[in-house]
């Protein structure tokens, strides 16, 4: 490869970078404000909260059907219409949920927001394969991360000054748009934009590589593999059985939290306005527990401590009813949360006597079955108790997430 050759790879990969940086941060503000807007909508549209519980599950569902039809595709979509088309409709959907005048137009907006994301984070990792995935991968997911911190605080600051603080979420529409333009101009030599998904691997210095896994808060990636081939093992299987329910209930946990955060501050007393500013407790503790990642303690898996850090925070944001100590819990419950699925996703892609690309889209369909069915359950809790009491739900959950990881005869799970 000829010195410009090499120059201008390089610049086409920093471009991918740039791009689906740009496509994650996007995602992560519009998913860490869609909890803030839970409180928000219900009061415009005159709605039970209880009743915006669907506003996560549009994203589910939307995600489970790309999770499904999306690898097939990608392989007669170019990277770059791909990108296009999941930008385009997710700022469509994130646009609808700032104007929206009904209850239903606020459901299609969801369910958008999840169809569109669903294809930027399928597309994701194609494009930052090769040797630097795992660097070129934090990078973006830091960015994020930070993002997502921002949803709440804009959200909050905006409903304070007197128009509707979902309108914030419009800020998400230019970027993806952007994005959309750009990606369709840009088809750099060495670069995985051009290719088609059945053309997903890469050759660096004479050995093929894969693509890998995008973790982004609480938009789980979806790999490509090859279909199955022969029967496997009944042991496999369970492997993978136990996997996908690590993935669920960690999914459950977050997304409890994520949906209805910034509800449990507003059962407080406190104005909505003020509750969606302190509804950035949670994505905060989330970014920061991101920062530190897995605590490892001898041969404990880094499930207990995480998941003991998430109980403390749920405690603390249940059987208290001050606004400061339920946002320190949601503080506390976010460092605890923020592990939990990237560990239970590695571990379930790392299955063996599987393809870890396509374990990658059972992990995606476990996480679209969590944020389908938790938030939901919890808004029925809701309406037979209180919303204070109904968040005890996660703590069985996260026991149940505890007896999954001890360590197996065959399987050492993280």
């Amino acid at each position: 490869m000829t010195a410009g050759t090499e120059a201008r790879a390089e610049s086409g990969t920093r471009g991918e970078e740039v791009r689906i940086g740009i496509a994650l941060s996007a995602m992560g503000f519009v998913l860490a404000g869609l909890g803030a807007c839970v409180a928000i909508l219900a009061r415009d549209l005159d709605e039970p909260p209880a009743r915006l519980a669907l506003l996560s599950s549009g994203f589910a569902v939307g995600l489970v059907v790309v999770a499904l039809i999306g690898p097939r595709l990608l392989r007669s979509w170019s990277m770059p219409t791909a990108m296009a088309f999941g930008s385009v409709v997710c700022a469509f959907g994130a646009v609808l949920i700032a104007v929206a005048p009904a209850y239903a137009v606020v459901i299609a907006g969801t369910l958008c927001v999840g169809l569109g994301g669903a294809m930027l984070t399928l597309v994701a990792p194609l494009m930052l394969n090769g040797p630097t995935a795992a660097v070129r991968l934090s990078r973006v997911n830091a960015v994020a991360s930070g993002t997502g911190i921002l949803a709440p605080l804009a959200i909050g600051a905006i409903d304070g000054l007197g128009p509707s603080g979902r309108l914030a979420m419009l800020a998400a529409a230019p970027p993806l748009l952007l994005l959309a333009v750009l990606t369709r101009r840009s088809s750099p030599v060495g670069s995985a934009v051009g290719r088609r998904a059945d053309q997903p691997f890469r050759q660096v210095d004479g050995r093929v590589e894969p693509p890998v896994a995008v973790l982004i808060d609480s938009a789980p990636a979806v790999g490509l593999g090859r279909k199955w081939r022969g029967r496997v093992g009944r042991q496999v299987v369970m492997d993978v059985g136990i996997g996908w329910l690590r993935v669920v209930l960690s999914v459950s946990v977050e997304f409890c939290f994520v949906v209805w955060a910034v509800a449990r501050l507003v059962a407080t007393g406190l104005p909505t306005a003020t509750a969606a500013l302190l509804g950035s407790a949670f994505p905060i503790g989330m970014a920061a527990g991101r920062a530190i990642g897995p605590i490892r303690w001898r041969s404990w898996s880094p499930v207990l401590p995480s998941g003991a850090f998430a109980a403390c925070g749920t405690l603390m944001v249940s059987l208290f009813d001050s606004p400061a100590i339920v946002a320190l819990g949601l503080v506390v419950a976010g460092l605890g949360v923020a592990p939990l699925y990237p560990v239970t996703l590695a571990a379930l892609v790392a299955t063996p006597g599987l393809s870890s690309a396509r374990l990658s889209a059972v992990g995606a369909l476990a996480s679209g079955t969590a944020i389908l069915l938790a938030p939901a359950i919890l808004a029925v809790l809701a309406r037979v108790v209180d919303l204070r009491t109904a968040y005890l739900v996660t703590l069985p959950l996260i026991a149940m997430l505890f007896l999954l990881s001890r360590r197996s005869g065959r399987t050492s799970f993280v």
